[in-house]
């Protein structure tokens, strides 16, 4: 019998100074078995730092990456259904990540592990030809305290100023500076 997913909910109070964001969203994650907490939460934060201000163009969605080959981790699409951001977590393949270059406006990768920096010198050359690849690294240490928030049902506060990105649960915070790997 195949292991089902584990369904978690989120609030998110975000103020986002750096672009202006200041919004409350409320998701469902369905956790894929094989999915850690920190990875789960490495997809909320993605979606927090990439959310739009509004949705009348379209909206950031949780797509199906972890179940479906053909979708991403989130995904921003317009009205019309064109892909405007695609957005993958941990450390895609280069195809998977060319792919997603020519059917969406803009790609981000959110990585996070000790391999991540390898993972990326070995393959951002290659990819930067695409021209809409980004990369950002969450340094290891900080997404596995990330994965301290974790739970079915979370309330968080999310406020990022400066580049630095404060994560919240009432009793414990964790700070964030992604860095850009391109």
């Amino acid at each position: 019998m195949a292991l089902k997913a584990t369904v978690c909910k989120a609030t998110l109070q975000i103020a986002d100074i750096d672009r202006g964001v200041y919004a409350d969203h409320q998701l469902t994650l369905a956790r894929h078995p094989s999915e850690s907490d920190e990875r789960m939460m490495i997809r909320l934060l993605a979606f927090a730092l990439n959310v739009p201000a509004d949705s009348r163009d379209g909206g950031l969605e949780v797509a199906k990456g972890m179940w479906e080959p053909e979708e991403p981790e989130l995904w921003e699409k317009d009205l019309t259904g064109r892909i405007r951001h695609w957005i993958e977590v941990g450390q895609p393949e280069e195809r998977r990540l060319v792919k997603a270059s020519g059917r969406a406006d803009r790609v981000s990768v959110y990585a996070f592990s000790h391999a991540a920096p390898g993972w990326w010198s070995g393959l951002g050359s290659r990819v930067r030809r695409a021209g809409n690849i980004e990369a950002w690294l969450v340094p290891a240490e900080r997404s596995r305290e990330l994965a301290t928030l974790a739970g079915r049902s979370m309330q968080l506060q999310v406020n990022r100023q400066d580049g630095e990105v404060w994560i919240a649960d009432g009793e414990r915070s964790v700070q964030i500076v992604p860095e850009r790997l391109r």
